[in-house]
């Protein structure tokens, strides 16, 4: 079970043993790095190795001495982690917020980023209205709330799609945790910086790609994000999903990733047929 040491914490990370271009990818807020296993498997088939971390105050890793910290601080965690695998540059990605911490691995280290695989994310803060929404949630989640039915209302939102059996199986990983240490976490999501503003540094090839039906990371937020990226083209949607598509489609997620470390790696094996969008 490998880690690394980044700050004063010990980061959780997993990788597999393809020797082909590597896929770091960043979990979403609740998630931790196992919700990209059947993406693994799929992109190994074509040779494409992927390479994903928890975050601090998920799955395995903890926080350090101070746990307070901010999405820049998990993309130094992102970096120490491919350093710790011994890659110079790789397809950097993630959900939600890992979309947040993948923004910020490729204003910090340009050079190490060859593609950007940014799913059901945006670039901006919170607004107030979600500030608010947040911290009561939270303050509820956090504190005394029964927190099953807080568990049953959040799972459609934050994973979608129409899979019930997804969405029980990620609940009870939920209840099985220390609800109170999430709260470091929620307080990085909340107070987060936005880096609309400098979305036009980032010139690396970029996939932006939300589910049909996310209402957390809208049609509006990805076109915003879409159009201040040089490198990214049309917002792509995979059709029924939610905003996890990456654990409800993992398929239609994976065809899109292979086609931009294809267009990011030269000479690239052709991709193993995989379903599209």
């Amino acid at each position: 079970m490998p880690y690394v040491h980044s700050d004063s914490v010990n980061i959780h990370f997993r990788t597999g043993a393809v020797r082909g271009p590597t896929v770091l990818l960043a979990h979403g807020f609740l998630m931790d790095e196992s919700m990209f296993d059947p993406i693994r498997t799929i992109l190994a088939r074509n040779d494409i190795n992927v390479v994903a971390w928890d975050a601090r105050g998920h799955g395995r890793t903890g926080y350090g001495a101070d746990p307070r910290f901010d999405y820049w601080d998990l993309a130094e965690d992102g970096l120490r982690v491919l350093d710790a695998v011994g890659v110079e540059t790789a397809v950097v990605g993630g959900m939600s917020q890992g979309g947040y911490t993948a923004l910020r691995i490729a204003l910090l280290a340009p050079e190490r980023v060859s593609g950007l695989a940014l799913l059901d994310t945006e670039a901006d803060s919170c607004t107030r209205a979600d500030e608010k929404y947040y911290e009561e949630f939270f303050d509820n989640w956090c504190g005394t709330a029964e927190l099953v039915p807080l568990a049953e209302q959040l799972a459609p939102q934050l994973i979608g799609g129409d899979r019930p059996d997804i969405w029980r199986w990620w609940i009870t990983r939920w209840l099985t945790h220390d609800r109170t240490a999430l709260y470091p976490a929620a307080r990085c999501l909340i107070d987060r910086d936005s880096v609309v503003g400098r979305l036009g540094e980032i010139t690396a090839p970029a996939l932006v790609l939300r589910g049909e039906h996310d209402y957390n990371s809208t049609a509006g937020k990805c076109a915003l994000l879409a159009a201040g990226l040089p490198g990214a083209g049309a917002v792509r949607t995979v059709p029924g999903a939610g905003h996890g598509c990456a654990v409800t489609h993992p398929e239609d997620v994976a065809a899109a990733l292979i086609e931009l470390v294809t267009a990011c790696t030269p000479h690239s094996p052709a991709p193993v047929a995989a379903a599209g969008i």
